[in-house]
């Protein structure tokens, strides 16, 4: 077990330094790193907590996490990367999400982007909505039940901002996508998408409240 435990903290101070070499659009971009995804996988295996959906482990899982590194992108990256050619200049400044309680087998989410556009300035776009926790307790089904968006700093002005504009999303239009959370510490949080793109978070202690 000890053994274990002193290989899981090489694994990972080996995996945050690998992805903090990279620019924030290598790591969030469609552009997997196969030593990246290795140690991932390696990971994976040792996971300290193999049921992290459990409600004894919900305090490590609630918070605020930052995104550091998709194999495959986001929703958000990948529609920039397949327009590129037509918003050059668009800049990912931060991904992040944050996981609260809600009940005894929902999990609120809220998944958020902040961008800057050339001229336009700073464009926060937020999607909330639950995870709705399996059996097994690794995984969930997640729906969003609403989005916003909101102009943070207007043509670059710290100063200003606009109020939120918010999307409900009709119910019988809301759909549901499994997500498996393969790796869970005090620190680093591994997440699985249905197609088996990987999302690797870290606990952002300066965007808790």
């Amino acid at each position: 077990m000890v053994e274990d435990n002193a290989t899981r903290l090489s694994l990972k101070a080996e995996l945050v330094q690998r992805i903090e070499r990279l620019e924030l659009h290598q790591s969030l971009f469609p552009n997997s790193d196969e030593s990246i995804d290795k140690l991932v996988r390696q990971l994976e295996i040792i996971n300290p907590i193999t049921q992290p959906l459990a409600s004894d482990y919900l305090p490590f899982l609630f918070g605020e996490w930052e995104l550091i590194y998709t194999s495959n992108g986001t929703v958000v990256t990948r529609q920039l990367a397949s327009i590129q050619d037509l918003w050059k200049g668009i800049e990912i400044k931060r991904v992040w999400q944050s996981l609260t309680d809600s009940n005894t087998r929902k999990i609120s989410a809220s998944n958020r982007a902040l961008l800057k556009l050339p001229i336009l300035g700073e464009w926060q776009l937020e999607a909330n909505g639950y995870w709705k926790m399996e059996a097994d307790e690794k995984t969930a089904k997640v729906s969003f039940n609403s989005f916003a968006i909101q102009v943070v700093k207007p043509f670059g002005l710290s100063n200003w901002s606009f109020p939120q504009l918010n999307i409900p999303v009709l119910e019988f239009l809301q759909k549901e996508a499994f997500w498996l959370t393969s790796y869970l510490d005090e620190e680093i949080r591994i997440g699985r998408g249905a197609t088996n793109n990987l999302f690797v978070f870290r606990r952002d202690a300066s965007l808790s409240k």
